[in-house]
């Protein structure tokens, strides 16, 4: 019989709502449960794709014997952490306090008006049931122990959470120190940062490839390039269809966790293309593309896009996407089959489990010399490229046949505003009109769906908005998808919509201490979390930076640059000694410095073109007709001598317009 969750619109929800454990959702409803039965809170926070989280379900929460010891002596409460980020702050924070580390699923147990006076994650079922068993003892015989416990955690955390304020502005020593130590904490065998587990450092490289435009800095070009080579030769990038996975479990890129997620590859499409525009390695610009084609055939909910694909299918970590030799030939033949195995560097003792490999791509043909034959032993060639092509092809075609990972299909605003902004940046440069209107399509969802009576919603599924509000990092990142939309149509809606978003996060996340990730008047936690570091996702505080940043750059307001500048300015004692948990703030603080570049084009499609492949990454642009109406880039900027121009300015100032590539790619060089 189905629990309390059968109505949530929350996937990962949804996975538990058949769970002999007599689940909650997370509210008042839930707390005033708990104080009627006098029993602790038992919360459990995970989310959708969370291998360890399926089998913390499967080993106790779908077991009867477990559900009942749960029942008896708590009110169990699920959380889905991606559909509630503020509850998942509050209760990591205690958690790391605690046991000094965090990880999903979480487990908790709180007293009834959710003070935690134990934090944890994953527990087999043997010790978690004496784990529940002597909670409810604690609860019986030492109430005082644990409610002062809570009292004391909820204290530590009120502290904590304290929100910085803003201070002196970053600098450009600021940025140099961070580029210093990123290069100090480099893998240089395998790109990268740190050992194992390894996460793809997205906004990091991002920072790497504007700092490098910015300064001329080649070693930071170097540390960008050589990362997203490794990462994308590696299991973590999907050699058939595309798209990153979570991270990798080892140092060197080959294993994944093999959940794939929307922000990752959003934020990775970002890098990816802004470092082809550089360079333009042609195996930088596969992947890219590749990307866009994984995100709209693999992730696209209706108009707007999901938020993962699962680790498991068929209650296995990887089946799908994992091949021995043998499985390769069934498909491909002998010949070709032997080539997939090179190619791909699949082994008989296999790189995962029982002798399956993770396909890898050690060497991209598009980029390699000349093999000494096709197929044949050594490095893959340039004359490999259509084989490999076909190879791929009917290698997807026979996966697909496999048992499929599940799809967390709700619809997060940042993320989706993630998406939205790396997609019109990939459609600016390449002109690739299916990933433009994929965006414009999926910032309409947003703005008609997702904004309820003036405030943004977080989260949506089935076209159905949701109830937990937007939290800060929402309101930067859909604000920005906006200001990114509004250069791509150059049509005044976009930006009026930014704009509505970017004032009520200044009047509702914004106080004299600081900004804070929820709003002043959002449901009150045992803290109000705000968290200014940069982690798998922009934070809150980095990402209203950078909307507040672009929309001033689009409209002269010095009001918005005043509040980036402002916002980014607590990040100052955190990116010399942090950088790799700044990498947002850096890269935000970077275009910053350079002005931003403001270009307004008007008349000329070749103009565009131009000076989106040579404005520097952050640059704003609109192109359109001159004075056209609610366009601020475009006012009082017409053509020269009836001819097209390109107006380009940097911080309010401006040069003589460009009436040719060549005089646009001057200035947008220097």
């Amino acid at each position: 019989m189905p629990n309390r969750l059968a109505q949530a619109t929350s996937p990962y929800l949804l996975q538990h709502a058949d769970n002999p454990v007599d689940w909650w959702e997370w509210g008042e409803a839930a707390f005033a449960e708990a104080r009627r039965r006098d029993v602790p809170l038992l919360i459990s926070v995970g989310y959708a794709a969370c291998h360890w989280c399926h089998v913390m379900a499967h080993e106790s929460f779908e077991d009867p014997a477990v559900a009942a010891v749960i029942n008896e002596h708590t009110v169990p409460v699920k959380v889905d952490r991606e559909e509630r980020p503020d509850v998942d702050a509050v209760y990591m924070t205690a958690t790391q306090a605690m046991t000094g580390q965090g990880g999903w699923p979480m487990t908790v147990f709180a007293t009834p008006d959710g003070a935690p006076f134990w934090c944890g994650t994953y527990l087999p079922k043997a010790p978690f049931v004496q784990l529940v068993q002597a909670v409810a003892g604690v609860w019986r015989d030492q109430r005082d122990e644990a409610v002062g416990q809570g009292e004391a955690v909820t204290a530590a955390l009120r502290r904590a959470a304290a929100p910085v304020r803003p201070g002196a502005p970053l600098t450009a020593d600021h940025l140099a120190a961070a580029a210093r130590t990123l290069a100090g904490q480099y893998d240089e065998a395998n790109g990268g940062f740190g050992g194992a587990p390894k996460f793809p450092p997205s906004m990091v490289l991002e920072f790497l490839i504007r700092q490098y435009e910015r300064t001329g800095d080649a070693d930071a070009l170097a540390l960008a390039r050589h990362t997203c080579a490794a990462m994308a030769g590696g299991g973590m990038y999907d050699q058939l269809a595309g798209g990153f996975a979570r991270y990798a479990v080892d140092a060197t890129w080959t294993v994944p966790h093999f959940e794939k997620m929307l922000y990752d590859n959003a934020l990775l499409l970002r890098a990816y293309t802004h470092l082809w525009r550089l360079t333009g390695d042609e195996p930088v610009r596969r992947v890219a593309a590749q990307t866009v084609e994984f995100l709209l055939r693999d992730l696209r909910a209706g108009p707007a896009f999901a938020a993962s694909l699962d680790a498991d299918a068929a209650g296995a970590e990887g089946s799908t996407y994992v091949w021995t030799p043998a499985q390769l030939r069934a498909v491909l033949g002998d010949a070709d089959g032997s080539f997939a195995a090179q190619a791909f560097a699949v082994t008989d003792a296999g790189t995962f489990e029982a002798g399956t490999s993770v396909l890898q791509l050690p060497t991209d043909p598009t980029e390699a010399v000349p093999a000494t034959g096709s197929g044949g032993a050594g490095a893959l060639g340039p004359d490999d490229v259509a084989r490999l092509d076909s190879v791929r092809e009917r290698l997807l075609a026979a996966r697909a046949e496999r048992p499929q990972p599940a799809r967390d299909d709700k619809v997060v605003a940042a993320w989706n505003g993630l998406a939205i902004t790396a997609l019109v940046e990939y459609a600016n440069l390449t002109g690739d009109a299916a990933a433009g209107d994929a965006a414009v399509e999926a910032g309409e969802f947003l703005a008609n769906v997702h904004v309820v009576d003036g405030r943004l919603r977080r989260v949506s599924r089935a076209g159905r908005v949701g109830t937990p509000a937007g939290v800060l990092d929402d309101h930067g990142a859909v604000a920005q998808a906006f200001c990114a939309l509004h250069q791509h149509t150059a049509d005044p809606v976009w930006l009026t919509r930014a704009e509505a978003l970017l004032s009520v996060a200044r009047q509702h996340f914004r106080s004299d201490e600081g900004w804070y990730d929820t709003a002043d008047d959002a449901e009150r936690l045992v803290s109000r979390p705000a968290d200014p570091t940069d982690n798998a996702t922009p934070s809150g505080l980095s990402a209203i930076a950078e909307a507040l940043l672009t929309y001033s750059a689009l409209t002269g307001s010095t009001e918005h640059r005043d509040d980036a500048e402002g916002a980014l300015s607590v990040l100052a004692p955190i990116v010399a000694e942090h950088p790799r948990f700044a990498g947002h703030a850096l890269a935000v603080a970077a275009a910053a410095l350079t002005g931003p570049y403001q270009i307004a084009v008007v008349g000329g499609d070749a103009l565009r073109a131009a000076a989106w492949r040579a404005a520097p990454a952050g640059s704003v642009l609109v192109a359109g007709e001159p004075d056209a109406p609610g366009v601020p880039l475009l006012a009082d900027r017409g053509l020269v001598d009836g001819s097209p121009a390109a107006y380009v300015c940097r911080g309010f100032v401006c040069d003589r317009p460009a009436r040719t590539v060549d005089e646009l790619r001057a200035q947008l060089s220097r």
